[in-house]
């Protein structure tokens, strides 16, 4: 795929995709297989964490959650650092360390005896940290191999890929799951493998930048964006992540009493949908600025909590079904957000300065992720219009809040042909604001 002209504005961009060129660019062939790596170890085991407390180590399943709650919270404490080292030049390092702490965090599972329950929390502790520092890690290596709309494009696919791993891996856990804790054991050994080899193969890429450099052509004395609008909005935009894992199955079995096949349906489908169309979609819309998609992926969003309002109300045997349809356009929506939210941080951010915008809005997404369950739990008794209008009153605002706020000296920031300095195989292209 071709780099966008520079300027100020978004163009008109090449919507051709070139499969070397997209690898290439998400950091070239030994990262992509890094990334397949882990997001297959993650799948093998995060999806069944609570299950491993409660069935190996004969912890109650409130003593198990919190303990995963408190790992995920204490994982978000760590991002201002990350976001440090990573504006002091690292790159595949630090994507390398937040694989490697999981695999301490495996460890510390295998390690723990039954009943301990601090132990686990210890484990749960390193396996958030990892989870947590991951995505501001990738986006900021992507960002320096990648520019314009070719680096979105790159974001795309690799969250594509990691959507494709975690599904696998959970499928080939689910059909282990018969072997009982044995196989839960097993499984959580192969995860502490596959960070392990994740991790080494990250970490061999060797990609960091020169911060000097970076700051004196970023204007090192200007402030960076405070995006205050844009984080605020995301922490509701992140909801969509868990409508269909909590909101769909809470609403599908408990008030529509669906048999379980839906909710699981509905979660493949919304996998196959994110891999196939994730950069399919982020190309199309790239003739648009970044944050006008989104604005629109806050509409789109919106317009499927209100298709999930109606949905619930219809006749007996038609709402069931009705829910499982809109839930598309509740995917579709999540594809935009997706594909735009992390691009137009990238964009906003300075280069010198980009580790601590990606740290600041990861803070916002985990943020979000964490308490979006509690939320969807305590409206969902209260009836569909209270869970559905809430979403949908405040995706509205928050959509109305990333279309209105402005980029302050964003665009003034334009790099120059050559862009940063890189020491390591890879070389990159300049890019303005797109």
């Amino acid at each position: 795929m071709s780099t966008a002209a520079h300027g100020t504005a978004d163009m008109a961009t090449n919507t051709k995709i070139q499969p070397r060129a997209l690898v290439r660019a998400s950091g070239g062939p030994r990262y992509a297989v890094a990334l397949a790596v882990d997001a297959l170890g993650t799948g093998l085991l995060r999806p069944f964490l609570l299950l491993y407390g409660v069935t190996v180590l004969r912890l109650s399943a409130s003593a198990t959650g919190i303990a995963m709650t408190v790992g995920i919270v204490m994982g978000l404490v760590c991002m201002p650092a990350v976001g440090r080292w990573l504006d002091r030049g690292a790159r595949s390092t630090v994507v390398a360390a937040s694989m490697l702490v999981r695999v301490v965090g495996v460890a510390l599972l295998l390690a723990t005896p039954a009943g301990h329950v601090w132990l686990f929390a210890a484990a749960a502790l390193f396996l958030g940290i990892g989870n947590q520092a991951w995505p501001a890690a990738h986006a900021a290596l992507v960002a320096t191999v990648a520019h314009g709309r070719e680096r979105d494009a790159a974001l795309a696919a690799g969250r594509a890929l990691r959507n494709a791993g975690l599904g696998a891996g959970a499928l080939l856990a689910t059909a282990c799951l018969a072997g009982g804790t044995t196989a839960l054991q097993a499984l959580a050994t192969v995860t502490g493998l596959a960070y392990l080899a994740a991790a080494a193969l990250a970490w061999s890429v060797h990609l960091h930048t020169h911060p000097a450099a970076t700051a004196d052509r970023d204007r090192a004395d200007g402030p960076a964006p405070r995006m205050r609008a844009l984080l605020a909005a995301n922490v509701v935009y992140v909801f969509c992540l868990n409508v269909p894992e909590i909101a769909l199955p809470l609403v599908l079995v408990t008030q529509l009493h669906a048999s379980p096949v839906w909710s699981a349906a509905i979660f493949v489908a919304n996998t196959v949908l994110v891999v196939t169309l994730q950069v399919p979609v982020t190309v199309l819309t790239s003739r648009f600025s970044r944050r006008t998609v989104l604005t629109l992926a806050g509409v789109v969003l919106a317009a499927s909590y209100l298709g999930f309002l109606a949905a619930t109300s219809l006749g007996h045997g038609w709402s069931v079904p009705a829910v499982a349809t809109v839930s598309v356009v509740c995917t579709i929506g999540e594809i935009i957000y997706a594909g735009s939210a992390t691009a137009l941080v990238t964009a906003l951010a300075p280069a010198h300065l980009l580790g601590r915008a990606l740290a600041r809005f990861q803070l916002s997404t985990g943020f979000g992720l964490a308490v979006s369950p509690a939320v969807i739990t305590a409206l969902a008794p209260h009836g569909s219009a209270a869970l559905w209008g809430s979403l949908t009153a405040a995706t509205l605002l928050s959509a109305s809040a990333v279309a209105t706020e402005k980029d302050q000296g964003a665009a003034q920031r334009l790099l120059p042909p050559g862009g940063s300095r890189l020491v390591s195989s890879t070389t990159a292209s300049g890019e303005g604001l797109k």
